[in-house]
């Protein structure tokens, strides 16, 4: 049988939005469409508080049925890896929920089930979790105040890619930035099994302008509708190849 894909947007920011339509309820679009999205709040060393702006963080991430986190710049490596792999165990929780109220009635979640048997589910969630395909949109804030923060996010994404490289199931990552040049995102590195080669392109980010957060997630979201137009134009190409 062949496995499912997750698809996630992961948004990196350090501020809220400033122009277009309200990102909870982009996010919450998405999610409807099936694309999980994740936020990670970047705060600035000093600051001993959340500021007002990161409000929005938990927000979109909650509308987005994703996984939200708050961090400084030191720590952002590891808050990469761990929202995106809660992230898949948490969409993997709620499709076997919603597999088990079909089985058991409406009433019956995976909480509800006795320890053992829960234990059993829970493995069978983590084997889905190193075998399903992955992929990620990662969404950047280049907006002015992230122009210090680049090459954290940079060597951030870098070690995502290496962390999920170990998994069995493929992964398939994009990076678009917002605000773009002309639209609201631009394409900064398409769609690909791996981030290695980042390096090159990251210095050549600009940052500067506003943030545009609603419509960017908007756009990414049709970034996936368009990669699997492009691939059954090409499986038709070639018949042998797998549908993502």
């Amino acid at each position: 049988m062949r496995k499912g894909t997750l698809k996630q947007i992961l948004l990196i920011t350090d501020g809220c939005s400033n122009k277009g339509e309200d990102p909870s309820a982009t996010a919450s679009l998405a999610y409807q469409q099936g694309i999980t999205v994740n936020v990670i709040g970047i705060l600035e060393d000093e600051q001993s508080e959340q500021p007002e702006g990161l409000k929005e963080v938990e927000d979109i991430a909650l509308s987005g049925g994703g996984v939200s986190q708050l961090v400084y710049k030191q720590a952002l490596s590891q808050t990469v890896q761990t929202v995106t792999k809660q992230a898949m165990t948490q969409t993997l929780q709620g499709f076997v929920n919603k597999e088990l109220q079909q089985i058991l009635g409406q009433d019956q979640s995976l909480e509800d089930l006795e320890p053992e048997k829960r234990g059993e589910i829970m493995e069978v969630v983590e084997d889905m979790g190193e075998t399903c395909d992955l992929e990620v949109l990662v969404l950047v804030d280049t907006s002015a105040s992230m122009h210090d923060k680049l090459p954290t996010v940079k060597e951030a994404l870098i070690d995502l890619s290496i962390s999920l490289n170990a998994r069995i199931g493929r992964n398939r990552f994009a990076i678009f930035s917002f605000p773009g040049k002309r639209k609201d995102i631009q394409k900064v590195f398409d769609w690909s099994p791996a981030l290695d080669s980042i390096s090159t392109i990251f210095p050549k980010l600009t940052s500067g302008g506003i943030t545009p957060t609603g419509p960017a997630i908007r756009e990414a979201m049709y970034q996936f509708g368009k990669k699997s137009l492009l691939r059954s134009f090409r499986d038709e190409d070639e018949p042998g190849m797998e549908e993502a």
